[in-house]
């Protein structure tokens, strides 16, 4: 189940700090790390910024309990001239049981920027003729 997810980007035990209202793990908590992921991903194909420019449809599958490790995989799925696309799959693990559950997945899109917060080429992009 585990192939095919790209790359490991993140693996995070969760807290109790973590939690909402229904004592589950925050929805936004798990945004984040996907947002981080992503960067992870961006970040391994030689971008040294980037900003997040989308975050395509999320759905949540399964609940995130305190305690399971949540484990998030990223993979590059697309490069433009100065944005690049990334893939995003999360799973959260009860350590005990070792039942592994996914969670969501998404889809990231970010633009690698200078110093200025300008669009910037990719390292390696190449200009389209």
């Amino acid at each position: 189940m585990i192939e095919d997810l790209g790359s490991p980007a993140i693996r995070v035990l969760m807290m109790p700090r973590d939690t909402n209202a229904h004592g589950t793990i925050f929805g936004g908590h798990i945004l984040s790390l996907i947002d981080q992921a992503g960067a992870v991903a961006a970040h391994g194909i030689g971008a040294r910024k980037v900003v997040t420019v989308a975050i395509r449809e999320v759905v949540f599958k399964s609940p995130v309990q305190v305690g399971d490790i949540v484990s998030c995989y990223a993979a590059v799925t697309r490069r433009g001239k100065s944005s690049l696309t990334v893939q995003v799959r999360v799973f959260a693990e009860d350590p005990v049981a070792r039942d592994n559950v996914e969670v969501t997945t998404a889809e990231l899109v970010y633009v690698h920027v200078d110093g200025a917060g300008k669009p910037c080429p990719l390292p390696g992009a190449v200009d389209p003729a």
